[in-house]
């Protein structure tokens, strides 16, 4: 009987699972019917060229905008998040290469302000931010629940040309091998002309490239929040530093590069160091005044990217460029020390997009150590006030906001936000004998790095 039962209630759940098939509505797109899916806007056939300093030449044909620019020529191996790549300001006059094969299948959302975030775009910032995008296959039909407009309207709406119908392989070989390359991204009869004299082309890190991307002027986001006070540098920030530090319920106020923050620091309960592109010692002029205020303060401090490599130069350290940079989604760091949700010993997967990095000694500066080392190419991916200098200080070359990438990190937020918010002076108990590398002693890390 036992048997039979069990046949009976087989049956029934299939007669009921063949019932509830035929009850499902018909399933359509993602994207809504009101967009250009249906209708695209497709690109004339124009042809397109990328002529690198170093001699190469790639044609394709054109998308975006058919004005013709000069940049510095990367490359990204990020498999998704094309939007938030393009519209960060640490890729300002830069071309960016895809390695991906195909971009803008999914299209381009608004950028109006998520709901509980007024006054933050959704991407990563206003506007795009690099000056051309190369892509081996672009898609100009696209389907996104969240989407508004092809990548090829998106681009021409701010004038920024891309290339489309290259080999983006052997473009990523070629700069893996020589090293970034200033290059210039030619659109119609501008593409058929010669590459340009070496003399030509314009290299952006001969400008201070922080001071065209930082805010004008000072302004206040989450004003009504119950957390800390915190002032963030801006040297060119992500939106998902600042949506990381509002959802956290701090008070956050937005400060030029260059503002001098020694002169209100009283008025703040932590200071954070934004990202941003370019050489670092465009901005020597901030990293002295951020000395002043680490040897002067002695509340927490958190820099990233950009905010990692100035703490680096206030430190006593110093900042190279490096072949390629690291730019991509998928780069593991070591921690070399613990400290609040970080655990030393442990590798972490981050999200990264810089040129420059700060170089690993064996003697570090007296009060520092490395706290984080890259994997792949062992550069240094943190540093970290040791517990007998009596700092909070803490500088991180990854993204631990991620927009896009892993989320291995994002808990430094609530670390650094904690930190602020309990209002200690003096060392810090969250890395008090936590340090694994000690002193300024960095001949460990250099033996780490070493095996790596």
């Amino acid at each position: 009987m036992s048997a039979i039962r069990a046949l009976n209630l087989r049956a029934t759940a299939s007669s009921a699972v063949k019932a509830s098939k035929l009850s499902l509505p018909k399933r359509t797109l993602a994207t809504p019917v009101n967009t250009n899916l249906y209708t695209p806007v497709l690109p004339a056939k124009i042809p397109a060229a990328l002529h690198l300093k170093s001699g190469q030449s790639y044609h394709g044909h054109s998308f975006g905008s058919e004005n013709s620019k000069f940049g510095e020529t990367v490359f990204s191996t990020s498999i998704t998040s094309y939007t938030d790549s393009m519209t960060d300001p640490s890729y300002l006059g830069q071309i960016l290469v895809f390695t991906s094969p195909m971009i803008g299948n999914y299209g381009v959302p608004s950028n109006s302000s998520a709901p509980g975030y007024p006054g933050i775009p959704f991407l990563e910032s206003d506007k795009i931010q690099c000056t051309g995008v190369v892509v081996s296959d672009v898609a100009l039909k696209y389907s996104h629940y969240q989407a508004v407009e092809s990548l090829h309207e998106w681009c021409k709406r701010y004038d920024v040309p891309g290339i489309t119908g290259v080999d983006t392989r052997a473009i990523t070989s070629l700069l893996r091998d020589q090293g970034t390359t200033l290059g210039r991204l030619a659109v119609g009869d501008e593409a058929a002309k010669p590459a340009p004299s070496a003399g030509e082309y314009w290299d952006p890190s001969t400008e201070n490239l922080v001071a065209q991307a930082s805010t004008k002027q000072p302004y206040v986001l989450n004003a009504q929040g119950k957390g800390p006070r915190i002032a963030l540098l801006d040297f060119g920030t992500k939106a998902n530093i600042l949506r990381s530090l509002v959802k956290r319920d701090a008070v956050v106020t937005v400060l030029p590069w260059d503002y001098d923050f020694n002169a209100v620091r009283d008025q703040f309960d932590g200071l954070f160091l934004s990202n941003g592109p370019g050489d670092p010692k465009q901005i020597m002029e901030t990293a002295y005044r951020v000395r002043t205020t680490i040897d002067e303060w002695d509340k927490p401090i958190f820099g990233i990217c950009m905010g990692h490599q100035v703490l680096g130069l206030a430190a006593g350290l110093e900042a190279y460029r490096m072949t390629f940079g690291n730019r991509g989604h998928n780069q593991p760091v070591l921690a070399l020390a613990s400290s609040g949700s970080i655990k030393a010993g442990r590798v972490y997967v981050t999200s990264q997009n810089h040129q420059y990095a700060l170089k690993l000694t064996e003697d570090f500066p007296e009060g520092w150590a490395p706290f984080f080392i890259n994997c792949n190419d062992s550069s240094v991916e943190g540093i970290i006030s040791t517990p007998e200098s009596g700092k909070r200080v803490w500088g991180v070359q990854f993204h631990p906001e991620s927009a896009g990438g892993p989320l291995d990190t994002i808990e430094m937020f609530s670390d650094f936000v904690d930190e602020c918010h309990a209002g200690k002076t003096g060392g810090s108990a969250m890395i008090a004998d936590e340090v694994k590398i000690g002193g300024h002693d960095g001949k460990a890390a250099a033996q780490v790095s070493a095996h790596l």
